[in-house]
């Protein structure tokens, strides 16, 4: 079974910079990756996507302040934040699609917490 670690979450003030990395454990073919976050009290939201061909989208919120890069060979992507917001605070929480035997998978990590203060 293919888990999903995350690391590099923690607490800075307003301006400061985290990374964000997620690695999947196995051995699978993955297409999309991506990031999303969840503040107290509202939904899961979508943060930044990478595709294989690295193909970047993000919120319009994070757009020129956060990076989002991948590796195929170790299966693993990166989230860069930089200039970060209280409003950024949530936990952030890794996202991969994959594809095994010709059927789709998802996969989630567990989670790891951004605090930002002002």
């Amino acid at each position: 079974q293919v888990q999903l670690v995350e690391s590099g979450g923690g607490s800075v003030q307003a301006g400061g910079s985290l990374t964000l990395s997620c690695a999947a454990s196995g051995t699978i073919y993955i297409t999309n990756m991506a990031w999303y976050r969840q503040a107290p009290g509202n939904r899961r939201e979508s943060v930044a996507n990478i595709t294989r061909d690295e193909i970047k989208t993000y919120a319009d919120s994070v757009k020129g302040r956060f990076t989002i890069s991948r590796d195929n060979v170790m299966n693993m992507v990166w989230l860069q934040m930089r200039n970060l917001k209280p409003e950024d605070t949530g936990v952030y929480y890794c996202y991969m699609e994959a594809i095994r035997r010709g059927s789709p998978l998802t996969f989630w990590g567990q989670g790891t917490q951004v605090t930002v203060s002002p």
